[in-house]
């Protein structure tokens, strides 16, 4: 492999784990306060990805109005998606969440196939982000530097919120303890309302950059990186927003390294984020940064 090549790689590489990384904090953060596997996060990303879709192609904004727009309908989706689907239950057996959430994903995903159409459409060229750049004789599409600085910043704003703000204290405490923060005075449902809202902010924004660097959108589009962006939750120790991001980053950089040193198992690119789960569970089950604790009943 040449200097070029293999530099092309890294940079693609580091570009799909932020993409993972900021996909995996939502499934991270909603088990971190409710200990629920949120299995439409997946369909909450293809839904911000087609919002912004129809805010360039359809309504004719500039990218620059389109793209909050996109994300702000994606966060008001995933709130009244806790609303609607989460919230009744909340008392419920864990199975009974599990199975709404199961339901949700199916609902959202046929849903998005009557509305949109099962035929995959390009999202919108965005010039400014598109060109290629030249680095040291290296052609990189200027989107992959744009992919990392954007999931850095967003990390940034992201845990200043965790852990300099009333709201991400609170956070906190109900994740710790959710009866114990109730008795403390905090509003346990605004925080999930906020934490679902927050995840859904993450996953618009990763569905923005996804659909600048992979442009092809069809409805099943969060099927299969929602899987994957839910084992890097688990190998980092789901319940940990760092552990979420390194994960992400370890499947992303792994998905594109052993594909580049050997093309022959490209066929096998998927199955790689599952492997590595297998590897993770048997070895350190709770995950790289999880911590053991006692489940409650």
């Amino acid at each position: 492999m040449t200097l070029s090549a293999f530099m092309q790689n890294v940079a693609n590489a580091v570009s799909l784990g932020s993409l993972y990384a900021l996909l995996a904090i939502g499934y991270t953060m909603v088990y971190g306060i409710l200990r629920l596997i949120n299995f439409a996060h997946g369909e909450i990303f293809m839904l911000g990805a087609y919002f912004a879709f129809y805010a360039v192609s359809v309504f004719l904004l500039p990218w620059y109005i389109a793209f909050p727009m996109a994300i702000l309908i994606t966060a008001i989706f995933g709130v009244l998606l806790e609303r609607v689907a989460y919230k009744p239950l909340r008392n419920a057996p864990r199975i009974a969440i599990m199975m709404s959430a199961i339901g949700a994903s199916y609902l959202i995903q046929n849903v998005g196939i009557l509305v949109f159409g099962g035929v995959p459409v390009s999202f919108p060229n965005i010039p400014i982000f598109s060109q290629v750049c030249k680095v040291g004789g290296i052609s990189i599409a200027r989107v992959s530097f744009v992919i990392p600085v954007v999931t850095l910043i967003a990390l940034a704003v992201l845990f200043y919120i965790i852990n300099k703000t009333k709201v991400g204290t609170a956070m906190r405490a109900v994740s710790k303890d959710y009866e114990a923060a109730r008795l403390m005075g905090i509003d346990v449902n605004t925080i999930i309302t906020f934490t679902f809202g927050i995840g859904s902010v993450m996953a618009a924004i990763g569905a923005i950059l996804w659909g600048m660097k992979y442009p092809s959108l069809i409805p099943t589009l969060g099927l299969m990186p929602g899987l994957k962006c839910f084992i890097a939750a688990v190998v980092g120790g789901i319940g940990d927003v760092r552990g979420a991001v390194i994960g992400g980053f370890i499947i992303g950089i792994l998905e594109i390294m052993i594909v580049a040193f050997f093309p022959d198992l490209s066929g096998y690119r998927d199955a790689f984020a599952f492997v590595l789960l297998i590897v993770i569970l048997l070895v350190k089950p709770t995950g790289l940064m999880g911590k053991s604790a006692i489940e409650k009943v």
